[in-house]
């Protein structure tokens, strides 16, 4: 069996505190027993803390380590670290000055059995009201240790979003910009999807003209690799959560040129009974199927009006 994006990122943190003094690890509850497996609390009791289910205490001890000059990581579930803890993450972090890292797993709605108390869908929409937070969404596990790695390097404000979908290869060359996957023919419709995404948007434009892009870091958005991927006027955004989310940012980058752009995303109809991620993912099209459905009526409409 393959390694999940998430067992990948505790690894990576048990060795992280293992080789940089600097890093530490918060957490609300969530990730204790796989950290515990690791022995990271027993090697390094004072850089390793449970603070407990208080996820907003967590972000301002996370806040508080970042001013006495370390490098933390804050983690949880995504409704628990980015919602709930909101206030603390905009003014522990960017309003003192300090950056930091908050690691997230549960994506979308991961755990569907948890009901809507663990989906969070509207997480990076939420992350881009704040000023200078970088935003990974990778789609394999071997990007999930990259960014977290290249994150502890540095001293920013970084939100790594994990998910337990991930694509069948990954795509890491230090820059975090946009990869070019498949180019079309010259007018071909260009898709750049974001993270797990990719492995649906393959299987739906299998045997379409299209040129493919894919991007494990929607903000900042690498403008200047998707000017020089795309290919027509037609832009389909293709992302694992709030649809639209990186619409602007896109638009922003081909403001120059004559476009149309597709947003294809989670949705904003409430889903009120548990389901499968996957019966989630289809009711919100954002599987091949519907991905597929959405991108031909929208070159559809196109020629129509041609």
């Amino acid at each position: 069996m393959s390694i999940s994006q998430r067992q990948r990122f505790y690894r990576a943190v048990a060795d992280l505190l293992d080789s940089d003094p600097r890093v530490a690890i918060v957490l609300a509850d969530i990730g204790v027993s796989y950290l515990a497996a690791l022995r990271v609390f027993r090697r390094h009791p004072t850089r390793a803390i449970n603070v407990g289910i208080r996820e907003n205490l967590m972000v301002n001890a996370a806040a508080g380590m970042a001013l006495e000059g370390m490098r933390p990581i804050a983690h949880s579930y995504t409704p628990f670290l980015i919602e709930r803890s909101f206030e603390q993450i905009k003014l522990g972090f960017r309003h003192q000055g300090v950056g930091g890292i908050l690691v997230s797993v549960g994506a979308s709605h991961d755990w569907t059995e948890g009901g809507r108390t663990h989906q969070a869908p509207e997480d990076v929409a939420l992350m881009t009201t704040l000023p200078d937070w970088t935003i990974h969404v990778p789609g394999h596990p071997d990007e999930v240790e990259a960014l977290l790695r290249a994150a502890v390097a540095g001293d920013d404000a970084v939100y790594i979003r994990l998910s337990d979908a991930s694509n069948a290869a990954a795509y890491v060359d230090g820059t975090g910009g946009t990869t070019t996957i498949r180019r079309g023919s010259p007018a071909a419709p260009t898709i750049l999807a974001v993270g797990p995404m990719l492995a649906p948007v393959l299987e739906a434009t299998a045997e379409q003209d299209a040129t493919l892009l894919y991007s494990h870091t929607p903000r900042p958005l690498d403008a200047v690799a998707l000017r020089g991927g795309v290919t027509g006027s037609d832009v389909v955004l293709v992302e694992p959560y709030l649809e639209g989310t990186s619409a602007g940012a896109v638009t922003a980058a081909l403001a120059d040129r004559p476009i149309r752009l597709l947003s294809i995303g989670v949705n904003s109809v409430e889903l009120r009974r548990y389901g499968s991620p996957h019966e989630h993912d289809r009711a919100h099209g954002i599987d091949a199927a519907g991905i597929r459905a959405r991108l031909d009526a929208f070159l559809s409409s196109e020629r129509a009006a041609a």
